[in-house]
């Protein structure tokens, strides 16, 4: 599945277990929301969460927005009713966490077909662990539902035991290495997010490098980021 020409400067998460922020993100001027069943979701809240997200998506509203659900790892307790639940959720993408070799991919593909996805739904990636970032050709090229690769730097800089700095060098070789393999397949390919919300000139920059480095845009962790990374990219 070859990049759309859809807008995809602004991503932001938002927790699949909170119906006021998705009934705000409605307001929002973010091109693409992440609705999260992962990280931002306890354990005894995923069920839950998972039916708040269908309500909200039943409630329409969104507009041109494009809509993915992070899910909790396929293979885990929650894999399998997270994929049968995005597969009839009307989300326009289903995004895997973690993901390091293309058998993922394969195994969601064939899951997300088996409780009747349509064929317009997308696959997009998390790129967030060293092994991930060594099979990112493997991974970009593993099936025609693929649609973006989505840069999760806050678990490669724990696993890479780096550091964040403003100039990023620690992730310059594994950004590449995603920008490389989405461009090659043809895939859409978002920058991860930015942690220090106080540090409004930070994000700035790493905005202007994201665009300079090749990404499509940035994901986010609020909404006072969107208009930064509307404007940069």
């Amino acid at each position: 599945m070859t990049a759309s020409i859809r807008p995809r400067r602004s991503a932001l998460y938002t927790p699949g277990s909170n119906a006021r922020a998705l009934e705000k993100a409605r307001t929002l001027e973010a091109d693409v929301l992440i609705m999260d069943l992962e990280d931002s979701v306890l354990q005894d809240k995923k069920a839950e969460a998972r039916s708040t997200i269908a309500a909200a998506l039943k409630g329409g509203g969104y507009g041109d927005r494009e809509i993915v659900v992070r899910i909790n790892a396929a293979d885990g307790p929650w894999g399998a009713e997270d994929l049968a639940f995005v597969a009839q959720s009307g989300a326009d993408a289903v995004l895997l966490p973690k993901v390091e070799h293309a058998d993922q991919v394969w195994f969601a593909e064939e899951a997300l077909a088996t409780s009747g996805a349509p064929a317009s739904l997308s696959i997009w990636c998390m790129m967030e662990t060293p092994l991930g970032m060594l099979h990112a050709e493997e991974i970009a090229g593993a099936s025609p539902s693929l649609g973006c690769l989505v840069l999760g730097t806050s678990d490669l800089a724990r696993d890479l035991n780096a550091l964040h700095t403003r100039d990023r060098l620690p992730f310059l070789t594994s950004l590449g290495l995603c920008i490389l393999a989405a461009r090659a397949y043809g895939l859409a390919v978002l920058d991860g997010v930015y942690l220090d919300l106080d540090d409004a000139e930070g994000f700035e920059d790493v905005c202007w490098q994201g665009l300079q480095l090749g990404f499509d845009g940035k994901t986010l962790i609020h909404p006072a980021q969107i208009a930064t990374a509307n404007a940069a990219f």
